[in-house]
């Protein structure tokens, strides 16, 4: 393929890497410069919306299905893209980070897909981005197999799960990668890279190009990525509609506007994810300076919880009525030592994926190899032969904007030890991310950057409405820090308190912990700055 030269170049500002030359080509840059050029500006615009609508909620506006589109929730007659090759069942999907290990075990675990995340469950190194860029490109091609020091074997199977990858999200930069001095986005580079070096591979094997797309909060933000899709296939001789992206409904407004975001991406979507903590974490972010959102201690909101009834029901409802696929939220449960604590964590595994399957969903997330026989075999129950159930249409779910925000239902004040799990949970997760570790495995389950998200506003939103103490908090993190210290003595325990303190303990609440983290730990770090 030729493209010719765009009128910026991006330069690559990383120490060069094993292997990073065969990513890193001439072309592959021009065709991330073309993304930047084209698509750069308007992710700017989008995210000053993203702002301003934060001051309005803030300031009472009421959160509601938008007016100006009911003609499009009206209009009974639309449907999103026949399913693409590879994604027509969905019962099992596997999600992690694009580790060379970690995706083999992934492709060959029976699941029916793989989501390889360079989002939450990566922490956003130069040599994890690219890393995880030739692992993708290796696995298209057949040749990922390895062997460690150590001696253990990695091979891929005969019947590897289909790929489909996660960038990074719209608030995010890669620094490692300029044009005209400014950054790329970390969302164009994940994608550019994985679509330029990829996707006619997968084309070539059966199957193509396909996307979970992360943290958007409105139908704008879909058409964007729409408008990304159809320029890329035009610029890379790739047919129109051979991308399939799913998006995660992890924002409470993207919630409202479900249908909205199928229709932006119809001739390129593949259905819908409802997830959980960072779904919570955006609600506190958006109304947690208002004691009705006061929400008790994360492990008592379940998928149960009205609200979030609502929310799951309703997207099936949507997705099942467009011809999309319904997938649900995460197992994260890590299969342990202790036969009684694993048996008690499967049981709780079994009810949630029961639930999904019987509410129609089409499939569901598990985050490691051992949940996927457990996962296969509920949504078989329901299924049957069949590879979806989007003939369950869900007539029955009537959902109004009351019903998605009807958190006073469940508000309640922390138990001491929702608190010290929070506290705990957010230092240990940034000691790893901190380590260059973006999913890890905590107390029996895989947690990733979503996880510490919740934990940390959680307890800011209880500090905030003075539920909970300062003092408090501080004797915890100091203990919490000693504990830390004694089981990691490695661990940067200044970095990592900093790290809490800035996201957790600031009277303004940081949108994400990542994007000052990245620049003033990750970034700084490997340039040997201070």
């Amino acid at each position: 393929m030729t493209i010719s030269a765009p009128a910026r170049a991006v330069r690559v500002l990383a120490a060069p890497g094993e292997r990073h030359e065969e990513i890193l080509t001439p072309a592959a840059l021009d065709f991330l410069a073309r993304l930047t050029e084209a698509f750069g500006e308007r992710r700017e615009q989008l995210l000053k919306e993203r702002r301003r609508q934060a001051i309005r909620l803030a300031s009472g506006s009421p959160l509601d299905f938008p007016v100006a589109t009911a003609a499009v929730r009206d209009d009974r007659t639309w449907r999103v893209a026949p399913q693409a090759p590879g994604l027509k069942d969905r019962r099992v999907e596997i999600t992690g980070p694009p580790e060379r290990g970690m995706a083999v075990n992934a492709l060959n675990s029976g699941a029916q897909v793989w989501m390889a995340d360079f989002e939450d469950a990566t922490a956003p190194t130069w040599d994890n981005v690219i890393g995880g860029q030739l692992n993708l490109l290796d696995a298209c091609q057949r040749r990922i197999d390895f062997t460690t020091p150590e001696g253990k074997e990695y091979r891929l199977g005969e019947n590897p799960a289909t790929i489909m990858v996660r960038p990074r999200a719209w608030h995010l930069l890669e620094e490692h990668l300029e044009v005209d001095g400014r950054p790329v986005p970390a969302s164009l580079v994940d994608f550019g890279l994985y679509f330029f070096h990829c996707a006619q591979r997968q084309i070539d094997a059966g199957y193509g190009p396909y996307f979970y797309l992360p943290k958007l909060e409105n139908r704008y933000e879909a058409r964007l990525w729409n408008d990304i899709f159809v320029f890329a296939q035009e610029l890379l001789g790739i047919p129109r509609g051979t991308v399939r992206a799913t998006v995660l409904i992890e924002t409470i407004t993207a919630a409202f506007e479900m249908e909205e975001i199928l229709y932006e991406l119809r001739e390129h979507s593949a259905g819908l994810n409802a997830g959980r903590w960072d779904y919570l974490f955006s609600l506190i972010k958006t109304f947690g300076h208002r004691t009705d959102f006061l929400l008790p201690d994360r492990a008592k909101v379940t998928m149960t919880a009205p609200f979030m009834r609502a929310y799951t029901e309703l997207l099936v409802r949507t997705c099942h009525q467009r011809g999309a696929h319904a997938i649900g939220g995460m197992a994260a449960h890590v299969p342990g030592k202790d036969p009684e604590a694993h048996h008690a964590a499967l049981a709780k595994v079994r009810l949630d994926k029961e639930r999904a399957a019987e509410d129609g969903f089409d499939g569901s997330w598990v985050a490691h190899p051992g949940l996927v026989p457990l996962c296969r075999e509920v949504f078989d129950g329901v299924l049957g032969e069949h590879p979806h159930q989007l003939d369950c249409t869900r007539e029955d779910v009537q959902v109004e904007a009351r019903d998605l925000l009807s958190v006073r239902r469940i508000s309640g004040p922390p138990t001491e030890q929702g608190v010290r799990t929070n506290i705990a949970v957010a230092l240990r997760y940034f000691d790893a991310w901190l380590r260059g570790q973006g999913a890890v495995a905590l107390d029996g389950l895989m947690e990733d950057a979503a996880t510490a998200e919740i934990a940390r506003v959680q307890i800011w939103q209880w500090l905030r409405h003075r539920v909970l103490d300062r003092e408090t908090v501080l004797r915890v993190l100091d203990e919490e820090l000693a504990s830390l210290g004694a089981q990691h003595p490695w661990a940067a325990l200044e970095e990592v308190r900093e790290l809490f303190e800035r996201n957790a303990l600031a009277s303004e609440l940081p949108l994400f912990f990542t994007p000052d983290a990245y620049t003033r730990h990750l970034v700084r770090r490997a340039e040997g700055r201070s």
